[in-house]
């Protein structure tokens, strides 16, 4: 997906954010409002926003010495979401339908990172979400792509919901391999994060090899993305993957909440809407 105007104040308040979670100095936070007021005039027009967050994440750690700002944030969620772990499992297997349940659980998840800066009960938006049906539901190809798969590629998106995620693999008969963030980005899941949640337990984690906030293709490493080819099936999960993935001709399935106007147009739905999509199904395509 293209980067739009509208998301440019976006980058600056994300960038604010990032630096108050590190320094309360107000010096420091106008350094990295102006640092990266500079960066973004010279940006490609063809930019994602995940490749302007990279840049504009690696000024904030820069400046602030930090190489985690939201570590604390992700601890919390992830606490949060393990807590929450044994009443959504019992939600999914008491359920009339576990796999499209636990890709609801999982879908519902994508609301940490909606909350962060926010009053923000995890609980009661996760269940809200849960029992509500889906705005785009895909489901049908999606059980009959993961039926006759041999191997799945699981992007995951923020730390916390990786919890989330880790119900929708034990719902999945074929061998998965979950891809985290190289570098801590935003709150986004590192291969640490995802040991926290559970992951190592029901797939195999591996780096993408990308420091954005999205799975940028051309600077993953060339172990991912022969995974990236290969692969059977490919589920994406959250807003920064499909930003990064959204114009590439292959076949993936986006698990997502839309949380802001400019993805909501480009998907075509409602803020706040959830949605598994399938994007190049149901026939195979060369990849671009």
């Amino acid at each position: 997906m293209k980067v739009y105007l509208d998301c440019y104040p976006c980058f600056l308040k994300q960038a604010i954010q990032a630096g108050r979670l590190v320094t309360d100095d107000e010096e420091t936070i106008k350094k990295i409002i102006e640092a990266v007021a500079l960066k973004i005039p010279n940006f490609p027009k063809e930019s994602t926003p995940p490749e302007i967050g990279d840049e504009i994440h690696q000024i904030v750690r820069d400046i602030t010495g930090s190489p985690d700002p939201y570590r604390r944030v992700k601890d919390a969620n992830i606490e949060d979401a393990n807590q929450l772990y044994p009443d959504l499992k019992k939600y999914v297997e008491t359920s009339g339908n576990r796999l499209y349940t636990a890709a609801k659980v999982a879908i519902a998840g994508n609301i940490i990172d909606y909350g962060i800066g926010r009053d923000f009960d995890i609980s009661t938006e996760v269940f809200t979400l849960v029992d509500r049906e889906l705005d785009i539901d895909d489901f049908d190809d999606f059980q009959k792509a993961l039926a006759q798969a041999k191997s799945v590629l699981y992007l995951g998106d923020n730390a916390g919901e990786s919890v989330f995620d880790r119900i929708l693999i034990e719902e999945i008969d074929t061998p998965v391999t979950f891809a985290v963030r190289d570098i801590p980005v935003l709150n986004d899941v590192t291969y640490e994060d995802a040991i926290a949640s559970g992951i190592d337990k029901v797939a195999e984690i591996i780096s993408s090899g990308t420091s954005a906030p999205g799975t940028i293709l051309r600077k993953c490493h060339e172990r991912f993305l022969k995974l990236f080819r290969d692969t059977d099936v490919v589920i994406s999960k959250g807003q920064g993957n499909y930003e990064a993935l959204s114009g590439i001709n292959r076949p993936i399935f986006f698990l997502l909440r839309a949380k802001c106007p400019v993805i909501s147009a480009d998907l075509g739905v409602n803020d706040g809407d959830i949605l598994l999509k399938g994007m190049n199904i149901p026939e195979m395509v060369n990849y671009s």
